[in-house]
């Protein structure tokens, strides 16, 4: 299985291809994220990870077409970016875009945005969730985040202000 760590930045995953801007990052691949394409074939990565990433860069249209390009039909695209209503959404600088439960549908097969054919690659969701890595968080943090994975569209459109979430995961399969 080839896997790629968008922006891995000084924490690449283990026995993935990294690609960042910086070259003190510990990337295998120094190239410019917001510039494509991206040095890679088409259809070359069985699995693409972007951990917080997607929110630094300009066009995240043209990424996830990018992204589509070098992944294999089937093949899993991760993303885990943060989530709209937390500080930490804002409080970075650098950070250009925010996100919600449904950032993604425009890819999606099916979806009701997926109508406005802003792209024409195709994702199908396979599972979004919240603070994925909440285990360890405080027990509140743990309650509020099995609410909103049990109830997404509640927790976000009445609850997100009030008690903020850190991240979204996204799973997306690659339709082609």
């Amino acid at each position: 299985m080839k896997i790629l760590d968008v922006g891995c930045g000084l924490r690449k995953r283990d026995g993935a291809v990294g690609i960042d801007i910086n070259p003190r990052s510990h990337a295998d691949v120094i190239h410019d994220l917001d510039q494509f394409p991206y040095p890679f074939a088409d259809n070359e990565f069985d699995e693409i990870v972007c951990d917080n990433i997607l929110e630094h860069l300009q066009d995240i249209i043209r990424v996830m077409e990018e992204l589509h390009r070098i992944s294999r039909a089937g093949g899993r695209v991760i993303v885990i970016v943060p989530f709209f209503s937390h500080r930490n959404a804002f409080n970075d600088p650098t950070h250009r875009h925010f996100f919600g439960t449904r950032s993604f549908q425009y890819f999606i097969q099916g979806s009701a945005f997926s109508d406005y054919k802003y792209s024409t690659s195709q994702y199908s969701l396979q599972s979004f969730r919240f603070d994925r890595d909440i285990p360890c968080g405080h027990w509140f943090e743990r309650i509020i985040s099995r609410f909103a994975n049990t109830y997404p569209d509640v927790y976000e459109h009445r609850l997100a202000h009030i008690f903020p979430l850190r991240t979204l995961t996204f799973e997306l399969k690659v339709v082609k």
